[in-house]
């Protein structure tokens, strides 16, 4: 079975890949490499011992993305990451985000439709779901008005796929994650973003490692214990093994609608503060952090429910914060030792 996995030189790409290879599927990555590099794919082979075929492509580009489909029309399903995913930048640069988020879902949808390809599996957020009005939150909960253009791109994507599974063949299953951090147990992938992180933790261990002078903590004046926005963490690894649950529930056709939604999460919610403790505790290091501004975009505070997801799809979140942040310093460390003079 063959699966196309679109970001899946990114992040949570590349750990999909992983899993997806050692379940037995054969997979195609498709990147355009904004915020990853072509050398993810070795690095996977050195996990997996199997190199994901790499398309470099740019997914807003239709000429291309049709091409594509066309040359590789016996998919078995598609994993949909290609996506920019910075909430600040989207504030700064919603067209940016519109075009590209936007775009590409709809190029890949047209790829799907020619070649009668039925199966998407769908990189959502939690930010549909704004600031909830009860925590945790369920797939129960009011989708709200987004707080970022980036929210509002999972958003309309979801509306998309529901227009479109209401006409077509077309079978999707949304997974709205919660905050993916850590990375695989052998370090040879993790959270790498170019230029300074948007996401906490890279820019934890960073500062950690002496790459930024200091940590920006974004606010302390939330309605939280500690005035610092609260987030659902979860293991990048246990993120990506539910995408392969996903993947064989629409194979072996178990779904109980055309288009479903999971919550991924741990059920958990930890402040900004709790996981540079989290950090400090499991590296033995002191973190130099200095309190900024609440950023623009950002909601207070966030858990999920993951109750839904745990009984329908028979998956669950294995791993706490500690061995979380242990990951990613761990790989943090071994990516530099690497590059280091």
């Amino acid at each position: 079975m063959k699966i196309l996995v679109t970001g899946g030189t990114g992040y949570i790409g590349s750990h999909t890949v992983v899993e997806l290879q050692q379940e037995g599927f054969e997979v195609i990555i498709i990147d355009n490499l904004s915020n990853s590099q072509a050398e993810i794919a070795d690095q996977i082979a050195r996990i997996t011992g199997i190199k994901p075929v790499l398309e470099i492509i740019d997914l807003t580009d239709k000429e291309k993305t049709s091409a594509f489909f066309k040359k590789h029309n016996d998919l078995s399903g598609i994993i949909h990451f290609a996506a920019y995913k910075a909430v600040g930048e989207s504030v700064e640069q919603p067209l940016k985000y519109y075009t590209n988020n936007l775009c590409s879902l709809l190029n890949v949808l047209e790829g799907m439709k020619e070649n009668g390809i039925e199966n998407f599996v769908f990189s959502s957020s939690c930010t549909v779901y704004g600031q909830p009005d009860v925590l945790p939150v369920s797939e129960n909960a009011p989708v709200k008005p987004a707080e970022s253009p980036y929210g509002n791109t999972k958003q309309v994507s979801e509306e998309i796929l529901t227009d479109t599974v209401n006409v077509s063949k077309l079978k999707a299953i949304a997974l709205r994650y919660f905050n993916p951090i850590g990375a695989h147990e052998s370090a040879e992938i993790g959270e790498l973003p170019q230029g300074v992180p948007n996401n906490l933790v890279p820019y934890i261990t960073q500062t950690a490692k002496g790459i930024r002078d200091y940590l920006r903590v974004w606010g302390n004046d939330y309605d939280t214990p500690d005035g610092t926005a609260i987030r659902d963490y979860i293991h990048v690894v246990d993120l990506a093994k539910a995408h392969v649950v996903a993947v064989k529930r629409m194979i072996e056709d178990k779904m109980k609608s055309n288009f479903e939604v999971f919550n991924l999460g741990t059920g958990t919610g930890y402040s900004v503060l709790d996981v540079i403790r989290a950090f400090e505790k499991t590296a033995g290091i002191k973190l130099n952090y200095r309190i900024m501004d609440r950023r623009p975009g950002d909601i207070v505070k966030v858990w999920a429910d993951p109750a839904f997801s745990n009984k329908e799809l028979g998956w669950k979140a294995e791993q706490g914060l500690e061995e979380m942040m242990a990951s990613a310093w761990k790989w943090e460390q071994a990516y530099r030792e690497k590059f280091k003079d």
